[in-house]
């Protein structure tokens, strides 16, 4: 398996075991949110930065909007790609 394909991997499979649970106050200020988006995108998902927003709010933590948003569009990108099939 190539390093990407793990790398995939092991995103899908955090986010799938992650699901829709409400993130900890730990989560919420030690998340990377860029890499949070990805993996968001990845695996279909719509954004979900004002869940995070919400959840995060009752710790005093505001997530980075811009940088989840690149990292789910990156993710999304690559998800819509695959499953259309291009070799783009």
């Amino acid at each position: 398996m190539t390093d990407y394909l793990q790398r995939a991997f092991v995103l899908t499979l955090f986010a799938l075991t992650a699901g829709c649970a409400p993130m900890n106050e730990t989560q919420c200020r030690t998340t990377n949110w860029y890499q949070q988006g990805e993996t968001d995108g990845l695996i279909g998902q719509q954004a979900r930065i004002d869940q995070y927003t919400d959840q995060c709010r009752q710790f005093g933590v505001q997530p980075a909007e811009g940088e989840y948003l690149a990292g789910w569009s990156d993710g999304y990108w690559e998800h819509y790609h695959r499953a259309s099939g291009s070799k783009m």
